[in-house]
């Protein structure tokens, strides 16, 4: 086997994966396997596909998050934060709990069980595109230490999750794995982010189901589709492994070239 055909494989490494009953998280799951690595599963429910070991998470609960961590035990090569929920549910605080608070808790509460060399990889959204321009909002709820202080935040900023928390959670993480890249870095830990676009997953079904199909179609989609959950799950590939070494604090839009049209669109209008 070729250096370059190593640099892609998981052989001998020890991979979690939250949200591995579905979607994205289940498509990677099976391409870890089949890339040699040793995958721990993580969702409220048993997944269909074959996984090394399967743990039930809660990520809304902190308890139930602290018990999947005591019960992952041993050391972790890769984390890939997967799990998540969509506006849709029609809870914002329950949304931004699950999406960042409860994700952000998990990951620092294994990151004690990462070495040198171990990396990060989270899951954002396109819906996360203005990052920046909301920055100084969302930087509050980054700022805040547990799960309850930014539940509490969440209470006394209700206007942030007007639009159903979703938008708001995901440009955390965006905003807590750029914060993290320094820190973690200077221990050996790298950090990345992926920003999908429209995904054909169980979320897009909570979509159509609260907003109606028009609500997605309307969405550009340059190449002309929405994105296969397997597309997406290979760009995570790629970040948890050495072929992305020096790679860190980054999100990868892939998002069919949605982005590129809003900047292409500008400036055609200047």
């Amino acid at each position: 086997m070729g250096d370059m055909d190593q640099l892609w494989r998981y052989d001998g490494r020890r991979v979690v994966v939250t949200g591995c009953a579905s979607g994205i998280g289940a498509h990677l799951v099976r391409q870890l396997s089949e890339l040699g690595a040793h995958v721990v599963g993580l969702d409220l429910r048993r997944p269909a596909v074959d996984l090394d070991e399967f743990v039930q998470i809660d990520l809304s609960d902190e308890a139930s998050i602290d018990h999947a961590v005591a019960a992952i035990g041993g050391d972790v090569d890769v984390l890939f934060n997967v799990a998540g929920v969509s506006s849709g549910i029609g809870d914002p605080p329950l949304v931004v709990r699950i999406n960042f608070l409860g994700t952000r808790h998990f990951t620092e509460s294994l990151l004690p069980r990462m070495r040198p060399g171990s990396s990060v990889v989270g899951v954002s959204s396109l819906a996360a595109a203005s990052y920046l321009d909301n920055a100084k909002t969302t930087a509050g709820l980054v700022r805040t230490a547990t799960m309850e202080d930014g539940m509490a935040w969440c209470e006394r900023h209700l206007e942030a999750l007007a639009d159903g928390g979703y938008r708001l959670a995901k440009e955390a993480l965006i905003l807590y794995t750029m914060c993290s890249a320094g820190p973690l870095g200077a221990r050996g830990i790298r950090i990345n982010c992926t920003g999908p676009g429209v995904t054909e997953t169980p979320i897009l079904d909570q979509l159509r189901t609260a907003y109606g199909p028009a609500f997605l179609d309307d969405i550009p989609k340059p190449l002309g589709r929405v994105s296969d959950p397997q597309e997406q799950a290979a760009v995570l590939v790629f970040l948890g492994s050495d072929a992305a070494s020096y790679i860190t604090g980054q999100i990868i839009w892939v998002d069919g070239g949605n982005l590129a049209g809003r900047v292409a669109a500008t400036l055609r209008g200047q």
